[in-house]
C-alpha cells in the first residue's frame, strides 16, 4: 500500500490542513491546529528559544519526520533565520508522494518555497534558500547514517509513543542526541514520563512547558 492509500488530509480547528494516516490511526498534527502547534512547539519554543541564547551564522537542524515539511517551511521562511547559514537535515521514512502534498493549504504565500522543499532530490545536500540547504534523508532514523555535523537544534516530532515506539528508544534518542552541540536544543510536543528520564540520563537538561492548545505539556531539553 503506497503512502498515498494511507493517508487523507483533514482540516485542523486553525483552518490549516493535516494528514489522518488511516493505518496507525494517528494524525500528523494536532487536530486542535496543525499550525498553531508547529509554530509554538518547534518555532517558539525551539528556533526562537535557540536564536534568543545565540548569535552564531551557522545553524544546524536536525528534524526527525519530515512529514508535510510545515515545520522546514515555517523555519525558512523566518527572518532572522535568513540571515544566517542554515544546514538542515530531515529524516523521514514515508516521503509524502505530490498528489498529497499538492493538496496542502499551509503556504497562502512563500508557497513556491513550500513546494520547492518537497520536491527536491532525496539523499543530498540541495540548496532551498540563498542562504540554507537541505539534505532530506529517506529510510529509518535507526539504519540511517545522518551526516557528519553537529546540531543546534533537533526537531523531534516523530509519531506519539503509543503508535510509533520504536523512534523513542533510549538508542534512537541516544543516537540523535550525540549529534547535539554543547547548549544544543531538542524540542518536542511529547512530555511522556520515560521520554523525560531517557533524555535526562543522556546528560540533557530538561524543561517541562505548558503544550500548545489541546496539550497540557511538552518537553525542551537543552545539551549541559
Amino acid at each position: 500500500m503506497s503512502v498515498a492509500d494511507k493517508v487523507k488530509i483533514i482540516t485542523t480547528a486553525d483552518g490549516s490542513h493535516s494528514l489522518l494516516n488511516e493505518t496507525l490511526h494517528e494524525t500528523y498534527h494536532s487536530r486542535h491546529g496543525a499550525m498553531q502547534e508547529s509554530e509554538y512547539v518547534f518555532i517558539e519554543q525551539g528556533l526562537r528559544y535557540w536564536l534568543s541564547h545565540n548569535n552564531q551564522h551557522i545553524l544546524n537542524i536536525l528534524e526527525v519526520g519530515l512529514g508535510t515539511a510545515l515545520n522546514a517551511w515555517l523555519t525558512f521562511r523566518l527572518p532572522e533565520v535568513q540571515t544566517r547559514k542554515v544546514n538542515y537535515v530531515a529524516v523521514e521514512k514515508f516521503p509524502l508522494p505530490p498528489p498529497v502534498w499538492q493538496q496542502l493549504n499551509y503556504a497562502a504565500t512563500d508557497r513556491e518555497l513550500f513546494e520547492r522543499i518537497h520536491a527536491l532530490s532525496w539523499n543530498e545536500w540541495q540548496p532551498v534558500t540563498a542562504q540554507a540547504t537541505l539534505f532530506k534523508s529517506e529510510g529509518a532514523l535507526q539504519e540511517l547514517d545522518l551526516p557528519p555535523l553537529e546540531f543546534n537544534l533537533i526537531y523531534f516530532d516523530a509519531f506519539a509513543p503509543n503508535k510509533q515506539p520504536e523512534m523513542w528508544t533510549h538508542d534512537v534518542l541516544r543516537k540523535v542526541v550525540v549529534k547535539l552541540q554543547p547548549g544544543g536544543v531538542f524540542v518536542t510536543y511529547c512530555a511522556k514520563g520515560q521520554l523525560k528520564r531517557d533524555l535526562k540520563a543522556l546528560g540533557l537538561e530538561v524543561q517541562s512547558l505548558p503544550g500548545p492548545p489541546g496539550k497540557r505539556e511538552m518537553i525542551r531539553a537543552i545539551k549541559l
